[in-house]
């Protein structure tokens, strides 16, 4: 039996999908990539693909994608240097999925643990730490968003007969500033901490960080227990996913056998989408590494040109080192709204995603060179008065 909308609701639909195109070319301040083209999977679509349970198990749902799905985590597994044979991960929902289930397997193995992160961590984590149920202290940033390492090291002297669960920030919410694994195990070795566990939630600058070998390093080869990224952000998702990845050993200390999807689960959500799996084996075998990579340098270069623009016409702009987030003062409510604009105590950013053309930056440096000239002229009169 066929069915179809009713005039009413074709018209709702038609006049939301015009919407959303039109908002899309006003897209700078949230880190989500555009420049995907997915058209040629579009026949999946029609298809219920369920990745239910562990990836590298096969499963009685044998509608899934796990075999594109294990290489993209081969990808990122040889990307993130983990342990050889010693590892394991899956495609979630997103960065926030993959910082619960680093911080799960944590509490799994040190229940009496506490978890330090600092104040520019993002707003998910928080909200894991209460859903597992995790003692936690708060540390402070230093200006540019990083974490304050004095205080982080005061704090943990305080509490050093407890294990430590540390979350550090690969690419801040606000700033894009990356917490320095050497320096915190620097800490943990001088007070002596022997139970600890590094989750490292690298949403945005996790990828391109890698790719380009940028420093400091933040891998399993420099201390991680585990990794979250975001899917959608660097490498572009019309679906939000992500990707964490775990020592092996660690994670064989959770999950269980469920005999109605014949398959172990290992994951948070059970049920996962296996589209999203699809998505990103295809852009990582279409683009290849190394087109990852230009990717990431065009983004920077893209950076970098709206930091000069911005300063010739006086605006205080900035950005951490290599980072695609362009840090400036809070403009008025009507460009952060036409623009998308994240603003968090006075200070706002755009974001350089792979996708953002130069006719789109200087589109949006129209528009606020006009508002800076239009303050000049206030000032100036103001002065005359």
């Amino acid at each position: 039996m066929m069915y179809s909308l009713n005039t009413e609701d074709a018209t709702q639909l038609q006049n939301y999908m015009q919407k959303a195109v039109e908002r899309s070319k006003y897209f700078l301040g949230y880190p989500i990539a555009t420049d995907f083209d997915y058209s040629e999977l579009f026949p999946l679509l029609d298809l219920p693909l369920n990745n239910v349970g562990d990836p590298m198990v096969e499963s009685t749902y044998d509608l899934n994608s796990r075999s594109l799905e294990k290489e993209v985590l081969q990808f990122f597994a040889d990307l993130f240097n983990a342990p050889k044979d010693n590892w394991w991960g899956y495609v979630t929902n997103g960065g926030s999925e993959g910082n619960l289930y680093g911080l799960y397997v944590a509490r799994e193995l040190y229940p009496n643990g506490i978890v330090y992160y600092s104040e520019s961590t993002h707003y998910s984590v928080q909200k894991n730490i209460q859903l597992l149920n995790l003692r936690s202290i708060v540390i402070r940033t230093q200006e540019n968003g990083e974490i304050d390492y004095d205080d982080l090291k005061q704090m943990v002297q305080m509490h050093r007969d407890q294990p430590v669960i540390m979350l550090a920030n690969i690419g801040t919410t606000m700033t894009e500033a990356k917490d320095d694994l050497s320096k915190i195990q620097q800490i943990l070795r001088g007070l002596a901490i022997k139970s600890h566990y590094i989750h490292c939630d690298a949403a945005l600058a996790g990828t391109y960080s890698a790719l380009l070998e940028l420093k400091p390093g933040f891998d399993f080869s420099y201390g991680a227990d585990s990794i979250a990224i975001s899917g959608h952000k660097f490498i572009g998702s019309p679906i939000p996913c992500g990707l964490v990845l775990v020592k092996k050993n660690y994670k064989e200390r959770i999950g269980r056998s469920i005999p109605y999807i014949g398959t172990v689960d290992t994951t948070i959500t059970g049920s996962r989408n296996g589209h999203s799996p699809i998505f990103l084996w295809y852009a990582i075998k279409k683009i290849g590494k190394n087109g990852l990579k230009q990717r990431a340098l065009e983004s920077s270069a893209m950076a970098n040109y709206t930091i000069e623009q911005m300063r010739a016409m006086g605006v205080k702009a900035w950005r951490n080192p290599d980072a695609l987030t362009v840090v400036f003062p809070q403009p008025s409510n009507a460009l952060r709204q036409k623009w998308q604009i994240a603003t968090e105590n006075g200070q706002s950013h755009i974001i350089c995603m792979p996708g953002v053309q130069k006719d789109r930056i200087d589109a949006f440096l129209a528009d606020l060179k006009a508002e800076v000239n239009a303050f000049k002229v206030s000032e100036e009169i103001l002065e005359t008065v």
